[in-house]
């Protein structure tokens, strides 16, 4: 393309000729724009050039115009991340917000960017890239670093958590680089949880032991289970995070933080040693009275706090009762949990808490209920602590209302006046009159003081069962003897013992 160079004399003052009375014919184009191979090249244009304008024009802002040979350098655009649900759920993920572009310094680059690309004519093919050197910002001008993550490993058979290694600051530098250099691969990051093995499983994930590589301690690390999840990360888990962030007592477990690897979330608890349904299956250690009567009074108190709280568990079972060698109690696994309203009873599912701890009221189809439920379960446990095993074992509903008429006979409108209307009573009624024989079935196990508790606890009527709050002010803990005591030589034990080595163990007999 020719250039020409705009005079640089004043022009004549200009006057208003009389027009002529037709326009003259446009003169045929050049078919080329390109000179004559014998005239001379115009010399090459410079940046920052201000041309010789006369005297009445106002000379245009100056503009950075690349020159053959020079980097045109490129600011950093990173993309904003999607939003995400569960930023209120892990607090220590915060999302990277990318900051508005409104200096003068990156408006005007930015225009220096756009006129260069017009005056260039440039138009890359499907808008691809063109494959020309640029500049590289420095590390202060990157987008803020990502969420604390990791990753697992498996090393020599055992699984390895792996932490991100900050990325140091430099200084400020332009370097220009060709697309086709290689990057160097980023160092390795430290290892921070060593997986030792599995220790449970449930219906939202498994349960691994694991080793902090800075701490030198145990944590349990249960995996959230993903695979079903079409909507991204599972409703109840987020629950359990919610709720959990919520509790802080002694004898409830406690969420350390989550951890995120290759694609699945890990919530990192404290690790105890035993469950409950592990440490009764053992031969090794005999519980004492006061032992026994220790445990129930932890379980109470951290079901008193739940329900101070305004959470119900629904799910209190052996494998949901955390020991430690210590002899702490702390209640766990709260994925059915749920706040309720102290002032009114709200409708849940029924579908919940494990058939052998479920009150008979689920049981007879009552969707309306409170943290009584939680005490049935408890009083279970109760008796499963001095008897070694389950007390009301059924293979379904009808089977399970079975066992507990076995025991504490079939319900009467004396003893429970609403059962009749509860929407499977015509279903599910008894069809035989059966006697209570509570009493008679326990007295070779328990203390008198104990069954009297026991029998308050496992009330047919849910509005006449003992509150967790009092169960603690019972006889049976006050003045009965011997006073609760924690079962410390636990420490003495050999291995560990949960309910998955309980079953696997069961299996091999089998076999």
């Amino acid at each position: 393309m020719a250039h020409h160079h705009l005079p640089t004399h004043t022009p004549p003052p200009l006057q208003s000729p009389a027009l002529p009375a037709s326009l003259p014919e446009r003169p045929p184009q050049p078919t080329s724009s390109l000179p004559p191979p014998s005239a001379s090249l115009p010399p090459k244009p410079s940046t920052n050039v201000t041309p010789n304008l006369p005297n009445h024009v106002e000379p245009q802002k100056s503009l950075t115009i690349p020159v053959p040979g020079s980097f045109i350098p490129i600011r950093n655009t990173a993309l904003k991340p999607p939003k995400s649900s569960l930023k209120q759920f892990f607090p220590a993920f915060t999302e990277d917000e990318e900051s508005a572009s409104n200096t003068p310094q990156e408006q005007q680059a930015q225009a220096e960017v756009e006129v260069v690309g017009r005056d260039l004519e440039v138009t890359p093919p499907n808008n691809q890239l063109i494959d020309a050197p640029h500049f590289v910002p420095s590390s202060n001008q990157l987008p803020p670093p990502s969420p604390k993550q990791f990753s697992v490993s498996d090393h020599g058979g055992q699984k390895t958590s792996k932490e991100p290694t900050p990325v140091p600051q430099a200084e400020e530098s332009c370097v220009p680089v060709q697309p086709s250099d290689a990057v160097a691969p980023p160092p390795p990051r430290p290892e921070l949880y060593s997986i030792v093995g599995q220790v449970g499983e449930g219906t939202f994930g498994k349960v691994y032991k694991a080793r902090n590589a800075i701490t030198n301690t145990h944590v349990a690390l249960k995996r959230i289970r993903m695979e079903t999840e079409k909507d991204g990360f599972p409703v109840t888990a987020m629950r359990e995070i919610k709720l959990l962030q919520s509790l802080r007592h002694d004898n409830v477990v406690r969420l350390y933080e989550m951890m995120v690897s290759s694609g699945s979330a890990y919530m990192v608890f404290e690790y105890m040693d035993h469950d409950l349904t592990g440490v009764l299956a053992q031969t090794q250690f005999q519980f004492s009275a006061a032992h026994l009567k220790s445990l129930c009074h932890q379980m109470f108190r951290g079901l008193a706090y739940l329900h101070h709280k305004g959470v119900i568990h629904r799910d209190i079972k052996g494998s949901n009762i955390l020991i430690n060698n210590l002899g702490e109690l702390k209640l766990a696994d709260f994925g059915l949990a749920r706040f309720y309203q102290k002032r009114r009873k709200a409708d849940y599912t029924n579908r919940v808490i494990t058939l052998w701890y479920r009150p008979p009221e689920l049981l007879f189809g009552a969707t309306v209920y409170g943290p009584e439920v939680d005490i049935w379960s408890a009083g279970c446990i109760m008796l499963e602590l001095f008897t070694k095993k389950p007390i009301f074992q059924g293979n379904d509903e009808l089977s399970q209302l079975e066992a507990i008429y076995k025991v504490f006979g079939t319900p009467t409108l004396q003893r429970w006046s609403g059962f009749a209307n509860l929407p499977w009573y015509e279903m599910v009624k008894p069809k035989d009159t059966i006697s209570n024989r509570f009493r008679e079935l326990f007295r070779k196990w328990l203390s008198p003081a104990a069954i009297d508790l026991a029998d308050q606890l496992l009330d047919y009527d849910p509005a006449k069962r003992v509150t967790a709050a009092q169960a603690m002010d019972t006889p049976y803990f006050l003045t009965e003897e011997p006073m609760a005591e924690k079962p410390t030589s636990l420490a003495t034990l050999e291995g560990e013992w949960h309910e998955l080595e309980t079953k696997r163990a069961k299996k091999k007999k089998r076999e």
